[in-house]
């Protein structure tokens, strides 16, 4: 973290330049493209294994390596999180897709160092009206999220608009939906993974100050029950812990004097 010239010892989520940001941006277009490529082509009988082999294409055909693959050991391009699965699940040759199954597929690429960060959920098909909504409901729940990336902010700022977004989803779409513990965004740049982490709930105005170039990965993981996961036998893959099924959106997002400036966006 940085301290703001004239407010020595103020926390700061850390900045970038303007360059630096439009850096960002292309890896996180080429994230875009990836995820693009990964729907379009999910259908009944492809596997995630194919889905992978997909995303990574695109990340290589666009001058870029994949975040993921080899982070710690993962061995695959992209995260494949099906029905109630919330993170981190190994795509796999024998893991076949049908109507029905709510997909949820996280990818990073790394283009001169700098890292974008990406998430989206789907459905193969059409989805039951209680997991289009769980869709919906997290999505705009990043969407709240985003919408708190401002000069003079806090960090539980954007936590708090997350819990808050995902309230009025609730409303909106007349049920409860947990908020997964443990898990939520984080600092990015040239790491995947960097400080702060973002909680997705909590009381506004704690933590470090936002100010103009501040990046976080915002990413909300919401269940149709339960907040309570468990890691599989993989060390990897997180599922819920009564079997209820989870969507996870995520986007790489800068805070700038004009608004919240969205990194992993298709370019062009």
């Amino acid at each position: 973290m940085v301290s703001l010239p004239g407010l020595r010892g103020r926390k700061v989520v850390p900045q970038r330049s303007a360059a630096e940001l439009d850096a960002m941006a292309v890896a996180g277009g080429l994230v875009a493209a990836a995820l693009n490529a990964v729907r379009e082509a999910a259908a009944p009988g492809m596997t995630t294994k194919d889905l992978d082999e997909i995303a990574e294409q695109v990340i290589r055909d666009g001058g870029g390596t994949p975040s993921f693959l080899g982070y710690h050991g993962f061995p695959a391009t992209i995260c494949s999180s099906v029905n109630d699965r919330v993170v981190h699940g190994i795509p796999s040759a024998s893991e076949v897709l049908v109507v029905g199954d709510l997909v949820s597929i996280d990818c990073g690429a790394i283009v001169d160092g700098w890292h974008g960060d990406s998430a989206v959920t789907f459905g193969i098909g059409e989805l039951i009206p209680a997991d289009e909504s769980l869709s919906a409901a997290t999505r705009e729940s990043m969407e709240a999220g985003i919408a708190a990336m401002l000069p003079g902010n806090r960090l539980t700022d954007v936590s708090h608009a997350i819990e808050q977004g995902t309230r009025a989803a609730e409303v909106k779409y007349g049920r409860k939906y947990g908020i997964v513990e443990g898990y939520g965004g984080h600092g990015i740049g040239r790491s995947m993974h960097m400080d702060p982490f973002l909680p997705n709930e909590g009381r506004p105005g704690r933590g470090p100050h936002l100010e103009v170039g501040s990046v976080l990965a915002i990413e909300p993981m919401l269940t149709l029950g339960t907040v309570h996961t468990e890691v599989l036998d993989d060390d990897w893959t997180v599922v819920t812990t009564d079997g209820t099924r989870a969507a996870h959106w995520e986007h790489t997002v800068a805070v700038t004097e004009d608004g919240p400036r969205i990194l992993t966006l298709p370019l062009g």
